[in-house]
């Protein structure tokens, strides 16, 4: 009953739509992927559920963006950190399920260990043999990170470009530490070479599949769960935070909790997109920790439109398969291609493509409605 309530009081038609042609896709795109013969147009080749699935971890990782971007005014760049470290959590345990079919047949430590001659499996590589812990430190160790660095910094009230530079220095450490092959993590190479998901191979076109629904799925609970706390009355506070703090706070709320709130939830999001990255990309290694990653992210939700969620998504999607066809098409121009349409979507659609287009649809109805208190026609003599 209380879902039913909330579907239908809080989710607005644009919502809607996002969510129908996302249910749509997690259940159309596996089937002409298995059920539908290679040789048909309408099949869907492997190669694009893993682009796709791809696209829709980056999504789910600009909606947490847009989480504390849009609505709250934290402009952070940083989330990528929290992206990779979900990623590197299931990469863990990925790496704990080859056993013996490494390259050196260690039936415990993973080939680089082996290689860089370590003896036992350190202390933070415990339990990454089980699923359930895994997926426990996907959202625990993003999440703690982002609690402990919020208290911090919400509690002493830095803000604007001061928080920004302080959230990028902190994922350029995070690089530089994981780029040490005494962390334990594999060094410059990361972790790769997996071989199966709860004992189905990785591999597979099957897997690839399942991993695709799976990541639309974890877009749509994104979504909705961003979508309830930006409506609810914690919602209506954090944007209060976002267009006047110094008022919020005089009003007499704790501004720093409902900043540290919105802020670890979005971590654990940024978490779970990066783990479900792994598997489909087959490699999680530091340079997912670069400034440059967090800061492509603000561009997705810039180009999509800041503070409506929806856009967000879309702009990640948007930017993703622009870079796609770029890199491939004209490998040394893509840089230049995003700096430029940074550029363009600022000058010009300031609210990015789906607030533009929201607005230019609201100014269209507008027109259309006649004047109060004038007729709508007049009945014939």
């Amino acid at each position: 009953m209380m879902l039913t309530r909330f579907l239908l009081e809080k989710i607005d038609r644009t919502g809607w739509i996002f969510l129908v042609l996302l249910a749509l896709a997690a259940v159309m795109v596996p089937v002409l992927n298995l059920a539908v013969p290679p040789g048909s147009p309408f099949h869907v080749s492997n190669t694009a559920v893993s682009l796709w699935g791809k696209y829709m971890t980056y999504a789910l990782l600009a909606l947490a963006v847009d989480l504390v971007w849009g609505y709250c005014g934290i402009l952070s760049l940083g989330h990528g950190a929290f992206f990779a470290l979900g990623g590197y959590a299931m990469g863990m345990y990925l790496m704990r399920q080859i056993g013996p079919r490494g390259v050196y047949s260690h039936p415990i430590l993973p080939d680089f260990m082996v290689f860089l001659n370590w003896k036992e499996l350190p202390l933070t590589w415990w339990g990454f043999s089980s699923f359930p812990y895994a997926l426990f430190m996907v959202a625990l160790v993003p999440g703690l990170l982002a609690f402990v660095f919020g208290w911090f910094a919400f509690r002493s009230r830095v803000t604007g470009v001061y928080l920004s530079i302080i959230t990028q220095a902190l994922t350029y450490a995070l690089m530089l530490a994981f780029f040490r092959n005494d962390m334990g993590f594999g060094g410059n190479n990361g972790l790769t070479d997996f071989k199966d998901i709860l004992g189905f191979n990785i591999q597979s076109q099957t897997t690839r599949a399942v991993l695709f629904s799976l990541s639309v799925v974890a877009l749509m609970i994104g979504y909705l769960l961003a979508r309830a706390i930006v409506t609810s009355k914690a919602g209506k506070i954090l944007i209060a935070v976002r267009d006047a703090e110094a008022r919020t706070r005089f009003l007499g709320y704790r501004v720093e909790h409902f900043k540290l709130f919105v802020w670890t939830v979005s971590a654990v999001m940024a978490g779970i997109a990066g783990a479900l990255y792994v598997p489909q990309v087959g490699i999680i290694n530091p340079s997912e920790f670069s400034p440059a990653n967090s800061i492509e992210t603000i561009v997705w939700v810039a180009v999509g439109g800041r503070g409506t969620l929806v856009g967000a998504a879309l702009g990640a999607g948007i930017v993703n398969f622009a870079k796609s066809w770029f890199t491939g098409a004209f490998p040394q121009g893509w840089l230049f291609a995003l700096g430029g349409l940074f550029i363009v979507v600022t000058l010009f659609l300031p609210k990015g493509i789906l607030g533009t287009f929201t607005d230019w649809w609201k100014r269209r109805g507008e027109t259309r409605e006649p004047p109060a208190g004038k007729a709508v026609g007049q009945p014939a003599e």
